[in-house]
């Protein structure tokens, strides 16, 4: 069961909350609609309920809200907006992306895709998906961690009315089986054909909460649309002829040539426009909405409809049809606005006060008086949920990384880019041959090797700002060390495999051209592949870091060029400088410290390691991972504490 208590908005400056103490329930088992027209509220009213927006009240999800859930998603399956997903990512990446946040096995995927209808089109790219199946792929998502409720933002909209009928009879069966479905939607005759409970909002306020059949019986009745050119001159016969036979009938006028008659049948309509001559174009039964929130016909009309004939009755049919009509419409069209969100939420039995709620802007004043204390609290604030951190991060990041093609277009490039490169410095000449195997042109900040690692690493973050799988609804990605930890992890990989290729290559190609006079192995290979490695990792993890921290892929590539741009000069005229001490006997001193005898000679690797660090690049490089890693923490601990 849903029950949502209280849901306010944030007043927007000068203008009223969008929401406004709205309160209602949706059963398990059942299929209820949130009805309203565009701007009613219905989209922020969900936001509220999920933790997506500030306001205020609280919604409970089997008794418990959001934020104490330990896995929201597997209690409430969302659809607010299209799948972000990247476009060259397939319908089975995605969802086994989502597999992997969720923390589900990939078998789930088939079961899924069967279940939404996507079996043949499983590889088809999500840039190719028309309208309809990106609604099936968001209900695939939302289904797949089998949560108890689903909450879905106008799902048919934009569908065909054969898909419509299908998602439908989907959200039917989930309801079916004991889970708990909402949806919210525009359409009254939607509302009325497919839920089972109605509940109108208008205004951002709650007007109606009602069954179905009286929804229907309440809010629609059948009319008579008629298309004619003489569509005046049949208006005021058929009002002529209603007022001379004593019945009730209502004649309203339409844009263009439309009449809609209500009260009257096909067959009356078409006997007076044979008996007058009138030549009609159209004539069909229609169902029409009474609500203040009517949609417009099919054909696309859009002023507002004149009424050509008022209702022409006798005094005692007019009494008989306000008696009959107009006494169900009351409680839910004429009860004043501070009346209807009571009367509704006391229909659905939930616990709130018997007097009309207040307006947010009045309870603002009135907590500010000196006697607020004596007035009812307020419903409690709604703190922005933070976005969920994936359950398997390092099987999520692996899924993201080689679902689509970008990575491995930009190490082809790479390897291509360098091979031709070492061999134009090879026939040019004056390079020194560790140069030559890393394609290393002394004017260039960067060898394509680093460059194509801090790419990848700032793809690595910036792909999921850009297209967010983890939190779709925010727009955003969670800065959880987890996560940063995992990208880290397959960037290091990902740096470390691309820098032994590059060399391979290159040395391969150096081989193939020039022959064995420049294939050679220099003497020193164990420091230079240390500092070799060193640098594509560097470089793939400021990449990783400035995407996370700016929040974009272009950022991260630029902190990666920053490096040898601005920061290696910066470190070489500290270093140049003048000194009065010297770090001689480093090693020994370290032994000294530890008064044990390292292993394996490790004090030789140490010392190595420091001399790389010593170095211009190594302590450039250092120096701004550092500084990234410390701003990334901090952009975590500020969002954990707001």
């Amino acid at each position: 069961m849903i029950q949502a208590i209280g849901l306010t908005s944030t007043p927007r400056k000068e203008l009223p909350p969008a929401v406004d103490d709205v309160s209602f329930e949706a059963r398990p088992g059942r299929v209820t609609a949130l009805l309203g027209a565009p701007g009613a509220g219905k989209t922020t009213t969900l936001r509220l309920m999920l933790e997506l927006q500030r306001g205020r009240g609280i919604t409970y999800f089997r008794g418990r809200p959001l934020h104490r859930i330990a896995h929201p998603s597997r209690e409430a399956g969302v659809l607010l907006s299209e799948v972000p997903g990247h476009p060259a990512r397939t319908i089975r990446g995605q969802l086994g992306m989502v597999c992997a946040a969720v923390g589900v096995p990939i078998r789930r995927v088939d079961e899924v895709i069967e279940v939404v209808g996507l079996v043949s089109l499983c590889d088809e790219r999500l840039g190719t998906l028309s309208r309809g199946m990106d609604r099936r792929l968001g209900l695939a998502c939302a289904l797949l961690s089998d949560p108890h409720a689903l909450v879905l933002d106008d799902p048919a909209g934009g569908l065909s009315a054969a898909e419509g009928r299908w998602l439908h009879e989907v959200l039917r069966a989930h309801a079916a089986r004991g889970g708990t479905v909402l949806f919210s939607t525009d359409d009254p005759k939607e509302a009325a054909r497919t839920a089972d409970r109605v509940i109108t909002l208008e205004g951002g306020r709650l007007v109606a909460d009602q069954e179905a059949a009286d929804f229907a019986r309440t809010r629609l009745r059948p009319r008579v649309a008629v298309r004619s050119p003489h569509a005046a001159r049949l208006g005021a016969l058929l009002a002529k002829e209603a007022r001379a036979a004593q019945r009730s009938v209502e004649v309203v006028r339409e844009d263009g040539n439309r009449l809609s008659v209500y009260g009257s049948t096909c067959a009356d309509i078409g006997e007076t426009a044979f008996r007058h001559g009138i030549l009609v174009h159209q004539l069909a039964d229609e169902t029409g909405d009474m609500g203040p929130y009517a949609t417009l016909p099919a054909e696309g009309l859009a002023s507002a409809t004149v009424v050509a004939s008022a209702l022409l009755t006798s005094a005692s049919a007019t009494s008989t049809l306000t008696d009959d009509a107009l006494t169900d419409d009351a409680p839910t069209q004429d009860a004043p606005a501070t009346d209807e969100p009571a009367t509704a939420v006391a229909a659905t039995g939930a616990r709130t006060p018997d007097e009309p709620g207040p307006t947010a802007e009045s309870r603002t004043r009135a907590a500010a008086s000196p006697g607020a204390r004596d007035l009812p609290q307020l419903p409690p604030p709604i703190a922005v949920r933070q976005a969920p951190s994936p359950l398997r991060p390092l099987r999520y990041e692996l899924r993201r990384a080689t679902g689509v093609g970008t990575g491995y277009l930009t190490s082809i490039t790479v390897l291509v880019s360098s091979a031709l490169l070492s061999v134009l410095l090879a026939r040019i000449g004056h390079t020194p041959q560790p140069r030559l195997l890393a394609a290393w042109p002394r004017d260039c900040p960067l060898p394509p090797a680093a460059l194509g690692a801090g790419l990848l690493g700032a793809l690595a973050f910036g792909e999921e700002f850009r297209h967010p799988a983890l939190a779709a609804d925010r727009g955003t990605v969670p800065r959880r060390l987890g996560l940063l930890a995992a990208k880290l992890l397959v960037a290091s990989v990902t740096a470390l495999a691309l820098a032994v290729l590059t060399v391979g290559c290159d040395l391969e190609m150096l081989y193939l051209v020039y022959g064995r006079d420049l294939a050679g192995v220099p003497a020193d290979w164990l420091s230079l592949s240390a500092s070799w490695i060193g640098l594509t990792v560097g470089c793939a993890w400021a990449g990783v870091l400035a995407a996370g921290i700016f929040r974009s892929t272009t950022a991260g590539l630029a902190a990666v060029l920053a490096v040898p741009v601005v920061v290696v000069p910066l470190v070489q005229k500290t270093l140049t400088g003048p000194s009065v001490r010297k770090a001689a006997g480093f090693s020994e001193r370290l032994r000294e410290l530890l008064l044990m005898q390292w292993p394996f000679g490790g004090a030789r690797y140490i010392a190595a390691g420091a001399r790389l660090v010593a170095q211009p690049v190594g302590s450039a490089l250092m120096l701004s991972l550092t500084a990234l890693l410390c701003a990334y923490l901090l952009t975590t601990l500020r969002s954990r504490v707001r």
